[in-house]
């Protein structure tokens, strides 16, 4: 029960989500040497990405059929301190030929996080966030929010 709200299905775990792409030739170098996630081709037209955890992402080949979308649909990484996401802006920026990479956003330091957005060859965006503590104990950024409730 969440909320006092008794759920008509029951879950597991939220295991995945899926993401479009041109060409895993193409993008896998950018997942896992840029990004630092790891990949595995498991069908003929998808590929696996996670990083720490159970939850992945479905990458779907999808040629010219690629759907981009707006920067509200992004996938959060957490780096450990606000320099490491310096550092991952001005990589976005050295190596945004190499990559593919479309769009950099200016960092951002606003609702708890210092961040910056980014835009694969794809069309799919992208955040390198810093959340500031927490996470040391164990405790990850969303959890608070859960344990807190509804504001």
């Amino acid at each position: 029960m969440t909320n006092g709200v008794t759920p008509l299905n029951r879950p597991k775990i939220f295991s995945h989500g899926t993401l479009e792409c041109r060409s895993f030739a193409e993008i896998r170098p950018f997942y896992e040497e840029f990004l630092g996630l790891e990949c595995v081709h498991h069908a003929p037209k998808a590929m696996m990405l996670r990083k720490g955890g159970y939850f992945g992402l479905v990458c779907l080949e999808k040629g010219k059929n690629v759907r981009p979308v707006g920067v509200g649909n992004h996938w959060g990484l957490d780096l450990e301190t606000r320099e490491e996401v310096d550092r991952a802006r001005e990589l976005a920026i050295e190596h945004k030929e190499k990559y593919g990479i479309q769009k950099v956003m200016k960092i951002t330091d606003m609702h708890g996080t210092y961040a910056f957005y980014f835009q694969d060859r794809d069309g799919n965006w992208w955040e390198f966030q810093y959340c500031g503590g927490g996470q040391e104990s164990g405790e990850g950024r969303y959890d608070k929010h859960f344990a807190r409730g509804d504001i």
